[in-house]
């Protein structure tokens, strides 16, 4: 393990030209303290934990000191906006400090969110206030802890300095990790601006760095094009199977690595609706819930038409014949990917034709009955399949128990009939249901305590939100149905 003054910087992205970047140094913030770090993030960088409890720690993740070797700099990049081109975006409020390498020979890119502004902030202040800091904090390390693939959080440092957002606020800082920050939007700009060489540069980067094994292809640029495809497809059955809503979809929040990118007005179902619209800014529900497959096609398709000059430079219609087949593979996949995961949700070990339309009535019953979405696939598992005793830890869900009974009615029958044992279906539905997920009214009452300075509420949930299949018996009120006024909770693009 290693001290902060030994950490290894290898800076890849920086050794690219200008053209993608702008060099920029932090704008410190006064008296900086460590609100909380994650010992699981700092695994990843091989760094002692007790390093990141020392006042160097948060002065340097404050943006006071600079690490050496480091070499700050915020990424350019352009996106499609809630359905809309914006031809220049870039870190308007970010500045990745630089690249570190592990014992393993893995790169994680240290940014730090909240450090002020830079070339393309656009007048903004550039800065981060407590309140979204520590929602997108605690939901890294949450989604971390479900198995999604997710940009890491390494520390959240809070000042006193004030910062205006709809009213004054207290100000903050993140330490988001990731193995790249690089964006469907970071391929966009190029494109657009016909900077064709520079489009190649990049991908040429994104394959040495990140997909090597594509490197060796006939059409390397078509199979890095297929990898985006697949992986992204992946994470939207995930995001699904999980009831989580990124709520800011644009192309500038897509990851090349299909990790989840940028927490803003996310939210976690509580009530099962398939039309949720976690962003209260998405007027139009551009990015509900159900629509989020749909939209990780458009984006993709967005990706995809960047890529064309580099597909086939002579002949525009080949290069989209071979974007367009590519693109094709998309909804079987996501489709594979989700009745997977949903019937490992449901405990179950075969494939059946049925399959699909049991788990279709189970959604719809769960919307007309406004069963909660987490709570029910957890208690579903103490369902015996030969026996309704002990069925009111999950009946009692339903408005109408009757409604519960003609589906499990259907789901016991499936489970006799592939010779399903309860332990072990049990066991193995635990470990795929979370019995706790980063619900709206956690984070507020964390953030709440924490702006009077009282930090144990999100030292709380990080421990149990790192490892959130397990009982955590102590914690039981974290996995309770949410209180009434959870539903007052307004998140917007400015949370």
């Amino acid at each position: 393990m290693k001290k902060l003054s030994e950490l290894v910087f290898v800076n890849s992205f920086a050794g690219l030209s200008e053209d993608f970047y702008s060099r920029v140094q932090p704008s410190p913030m006064p008296s900086p303290y460590m609100i909380s770090f994650s010992k699981n993030a700092a695994a990843l960088i091989d760094l002692e934990p007790e390093e990141m409890a020392s006042a160097m720690a948060a002065r340097v993740f404050i943006g006071e000191e600079k690490l050496s070797g480091a070499d700050p700099l915020a990424m350019l990049y352009s996106g499609h906006q809630f359905g809309h081109y914006n031809p220049q975006l870039g870190d308007g409020r970010a500045i990745m400090l630089g690249e570190v390498m592990n014992a393993q020979g893995g790169r994680w890119e240290l940014q730090l969110k909240g450090a002020g502004p830079t070339p393309y902030s656009r007048s903004a202040d550039g800065r981060a206030v407590l309140r979204s800091s520590v929602r997108e904090y605690l939901c890294s390390e949450a989604m971390a802890g479900l198995g999604i693939p997710t940009t890491r959080a390494l520390c959240l440092v809070g000042s006193d300095e004030e910062v205006y957002r709809e009213q004054i606020e207290s100000g903050a800082m993140l330490l988001r990790m990731a193995p790249s920050h690089v964006r469907f939007g970071s391929f966009e700009i190029f494109y657009y601006r016909h900077q064709y060489d520079r489009l190649k540069q990049l991908a040429d980067y994104v394959i040495e760095h990140h997909y090597p094994e594509l490197a060796d292809q006939a059409e390397p640029y078509l199979a890095l094009l297929r990898e985006v495809v697949l992986r992204t497809a992946r994470l939207m059955a995930q995001w699904q199977l999980i009831g989580f809503s990124h709520g800011v979809m644009n192309t500038d929040n897509m990851s090349v690595l299909g990790l989840t990118l940028d927490y803003g007005p996310f939210g976690f179902l509580d009530r099962y609706d398939p039309g949720f619209i976690c962003n209260h800014s998405d007027h139009e529900g551009r990015y509900a819930f159900d629509r989020q497959p749909s939209i990780g096609l458009w984006n993709l398709t967005c990706f995809a038409q960047a890529l064309l000059p580099l597909l086939d430079e002579d002949n525009a219609e080949a290069a989209a014949e071979k974007a367009e087949a590519v693109l094709k593979e998309y909804e079987p996949k996501l489709i594979d990917s989700y009745a997977t995961g949903m019937r490992a949700k449901l405990g179950l070990r075969s494939v059946k034709d049925i399959d699909q339309a049991l788990s279709a009535d189970l959604l719809d019953t769960m919307h007309q009955q406004q069963v909660d979405f987490t709570l029910f696939f957890r208690n579903l598992g103490q369902l015996q399949a030969k026996n309704t005793n002990g069925d009111n830890m999950v009946r009692d869900l339903f408005i109408d128990r009757s409604a519960f009974d003609a589906w499990a009615e259907k789901y016991r029958a499936r489970l006799m009939a592939e010779g399903s044992e309860d332990i072990y279906r049990r066991e193995n539905m635990q470990q795929v249901n979370p019995k706790f997920v980063l619900r709206n009214h956690l984070a507020q009452q964390a953030i709440e305590k924490a702006q009077k300075k009282d930090y144990s509420e999100i030292e709380r949930l990080l421990k149990v939100l790192s490892s959130p299949f397990d009982e955590h018996l102590a914690d039981e009120d974290l996995a309770a149905l949410p209180p009434e006024w959870a539903s007052e909770i307004s998140v917007s693009c400015s949370s």
